[in-house]
């Protein structure tokens, strides 16, 4: 692809470092800026830099944030007790989407996968356990990817909960195994939610 700016060609290459952006795609991203009032590309890059110098991750569940908490841990209509553990931000989006969950949520950041070089060490799991010692959490509902790596994290939080006085449950399996929370449609994700299983009978199955 020949350019006649080095400019233009810059902006371009920025763009295709996107996930999902070929070159075409970012060349027209690009083209459609240019067309566009000098002020309101300014906005846009002003809005996007302070996206990233700003945001905040919640210090209670790990959920991006404005402030110290969430807009979700804030809401006093929230069930506190009540904690459903995700893989990262978009699973708080797509759950969200199904207006089918009234509690908080707790972000790992990812799950245990060995082959990728992601440890327990590297996810909010000693942040959760914090959580469920301090705020007498009565059920954690895992809501993980029906995958080996979702299910190997969700054993080993199993694991160091032991002995603890929580309902431990999964969102029934609605979802496909090896399938990705995020593609699930909105119906199908709300009733697993809705039909959740207690984790001994889900990992003995």
């Amino acid at each position: 692809m020949q350019f006649s700016s080095a400019l233009l060609e810059s902006a371009v290459n920025e763009f295709s470092r996107l996930p999902g952006i070929g070159k075409k795609t970012a060349l027209r991203l690009v083209l459609h800026l240019l067309k566009q009032e000098e002020s309101q590309v300014t906005q846009f890059s002003e809005t996007i830099a302070r996206m990233r110098s700003e945001i905040r991750f919640c210090k209670r569940c790990c959920n991006v944030a404005d402030g110290e908490l969430c807009t979700i841990c804030s809401n006093s209509y929230r069930q506190k007790q009540l904690i459903c553990v995700v893989e990262n931000i978009r699973d708080v989006i797509a759950i969200e989407s199904t207006q089918q969950f009234n509690g908080t949520y707790h972000v790992l950041g990812g799950v245990i996968s060995p082959l990728d070089g992601v440890g327990p060490d590297q996810l909010n799991i000693d942040a959760l356990v914090e959580r469920i010692d301090q705020e007498q959490t009565e059920e954690l509902i895992f809501a993980l990817s029906p995958n080996i790596q979702g299910d190997t994290t969700i054993y080993y939080v199993q694991k160091k909960l032991s002995g603890k006085n929580v309902r431990i449950t999964t969102i029934a399996r609605g979802i496909a195994f090896g399938g990705e929370l995020e593609y699930a449609d909105e119906l199908t994700l709300g009733r697993s939610l809705q039909n959740r299983l207690p984790v001994e009978k889900y990992m003995n199955r």
